[in-house]
C-alpha cells in the first residue's frame, strides 16, 4: 500500500502552503523569493535556495508536486529522510546555480549587442535587434520601426529606440525564476537510476513505460526545448537539466563510493 514518506510529505506542504501564502499576500513574497539574474537589483544570493518553493500557479505546483507525491517516496526510503534531503535540495540549488550562470552569460551577450547598437544606430540594426532578442514585441513596434525607416536620421527615433532596447535589457533582467521543476527532474532521474525496469502507467496515452525510457523521453525533450528556444516558452528548460544532471553526478559518486551519502 502506497505510503507518502515524511520529507516526502513535508516538501508537498510547505510548497502548497507558500504558494496560497503568496497568493494571499498578492506576490509579495515571490518578489524577494524568487531567483532573478544576478545584475539585477532584485538579487539575493539565499534565491538560490529560496526560488523553488514558490510556483507560478496552481497548474505548475500541481505538476511538479504530483511527480514529488508518487516518485519521491521510492527515493527516501531507499536513501533515508536525510540523504533523500539532502539530494533534493542540493539538485534544486545545483539546478538555480546553473540557470544563473548561464543567464549571466547571455545577459552579457545581450548588453554586448545593445552597446554595439547605441555606437552604430539605425533603423535596420534595430528591426534585426528586435527580431533577434524581442521578437514577442515586433508587433507593437510596427509603428515605429517604420517610421524609424523613414527618418533614419531623426534624433528623436534614435534615442527612443536606444531607450526601447535599454526597456528589453531591463525587462529580461528582472524576469523571476520560480518552481520545483529542478530538483522534481532530479527525483525523476534518480527513480529512473535506481528502479529502470519499473512500469509505469501513463495517464496521456493510457500506456505502462518502463522508467528508463521515461526519464530519457523526459531529459531529451527538455535539450530539444532549450535549443529551440522558443520566444512564448516561458520554462526554465535549463533548469530542468540541470536538476538531471547533478542527481546523475551525484547518484553516481554515492554508487562509485560503496554507499549512498
Amino acid at each position: 500500500m502506497f505510503q507518502l514518506t515524511p520529507v516526502a510529505r513535508n516538501l508537498l506542504i510547505a510548497n502548497v502552503a507558500i504558494l496560497f501564502l503568496d497568493y494571499i499576500l498578492n506576490g509579495v513574497l515571490s518578489n524577494w523569493f524568487a531567483l532573478y539574474y544576478v545584475g539585477s537589483d532584485n538579487f539575493a544570493p539565499y534565491q538560490f535556495i529560496t526560488y523553488m518553493f514558490f510556483h507560478g500557479g496552481i497548474g505548475h505546483l500541481f505538476g511538479n508536486m504530483l511527480a514529488l507525491f508518487f516518485f519521491g517516496p521510492w527515493l527516501e526510503r531507499t536513501w533515508g529522510p536525510q540523504r533523500f534531503f539532502i539530494f533534493y535540495m542540493v539538485c534544486g540549488v545545483g539546478a538555480g546555480l546553473l540557470y544563473g550562470i548561464v543567464q549571466t552569460f547571455e545577459m552579457q551577450m545581450l548588453l554586448a549587442d545593445i552597446n554595439a547598437y547605441k555606437a552604430a544606430a539605425d533603423p535596420d540594426l534595430f528591426a534585426a535587434f528586435i527580431n533577434e532578442h524581442a521578437p514577442y514585441i515586433y508587433s507593437d513596434l510596427y509603428n515605429f520601426i517604420n517610421g524609424f525607416a523613414e527618418n533614419p536620421e531623426s534624433s528623436s527615433y534614435i534615442e527612443q529606440s536606444k531607450s526601447y532596447l535599454d526597456q528589453i535589457y531591463n525587462r529580461q533582467a528582472n524576469i523571476p525564476m520560480v518552481g520545483a521543476s529542478g530538483a522534481i527532474f532530479a527525483i525523476l532521474l534518480g527513480f529512473g537510476m535506481l528502479f529502470p525496469n519499473t512500469q509505469i502507467f501513463l495517464l496521456f496515452p493510457p500506456i505502462p513505460i518502463k522508467a528508463k525510457y521515461l526519464v530519457t523521453f523526459y531529459g531529451l525533450y527538455e535539450v530539444y526545448a532549450l535549443f529551440q528556444n522558443s520566444p512564448t516558452d516561458n520554462v526554465a528548460h535549463l533548469a530542468h537539466i540541470g536538476g538531471m544532471l547533478f542527481a546523475f553526478f551525484f547518484i553516481r559518486k554515492w554508487k562509485n563510493s560503496g554507499n549512498y551519502f
